[in-house]
């Protein structure tokens, strides 16, 4: 083994021992009971955006007549609260704002049994808003799979310039079927 502690494991083809460690701040996830549980989506926009949630405590709405079936429009005005240290709309605004969009776009696609969360979430911030812009965002499904949605949004300011754009994943599940995480959970305890 050439020096490698025993709970190291050497690689072989080498001159002088390299070992593999076991990496200490890896820590194996344990499933909860607390895992995301698919509930009834509301059956449209309209509903949905009376309901609320994050963006609009942030200050933003669902616009329902520019909304349908696989896209959605979002929109609202920067106050004051939404700014960072420089003086522009903080990055994670932009970021709510188009991933409500573009995750409402998705759960209009949806059936009552089926709920659906964001995997992925890239944005591009390429100009910056100021207190008192008005910020629209659009978002809309390029595909929706089985498990899988993709969609695409971009976030325009009053004038119609391109502030942002964004893409997206998310995974879709129905109430019939359990998360993979609490299934290898319950196999391990059975074992």
């Amino acid at each position: 083994m050439g020096g490698c502690p025993p709970t190291a494991r050497p690689v072989r083809g080498r001159d002088k021992p390299l070992c593999h460690r076991p990496l200490p701040w890896v820590v194996t996830r344990k499933a909860s009971a607390a895992e995301p549980r698919p509930t009834r989506p509301l059956p449209d926009l309209y509903h949905a955006a009376r309901r609320g949630g994050f963006h609009q405590t942030v200050g933003f709405r669902v616009v329902v007549a520019q909304s349908g079936r696989g896209f959605c429009t979002v929109a609202g005005r920067v106050k004051r609260q939404h700014l960072n240290i420089n003086g522009i709309v903080h990055g994670g605004v932009y970021a709510t704002i188009l991933d409500t969009a573009m995750g409402a776009a998705v759960l209009s696609l949806l059936t009552e049994e089926e709920t659906a969360a964001t995997t992925s979430l890239y944005v591009e911030f390429l100009s910056a808003a100021r207190a008192g812009d008005t910020l629209t965002a659009r978002g809309h499904v390029l595909r929706r799979g089985r498990h899988i949605a993709f969609a695409e949004g971009d976030l325009f300011g009053a004038d119609g310039h391109t502030l942002s754009q964004a893409r997206g994943t998310w995974y879709i599940w129905s109430a019939a079927e359990t998360p993979r995480s609490v299934r290898a959970a319950t196999r391990r305890r059975t074992r």
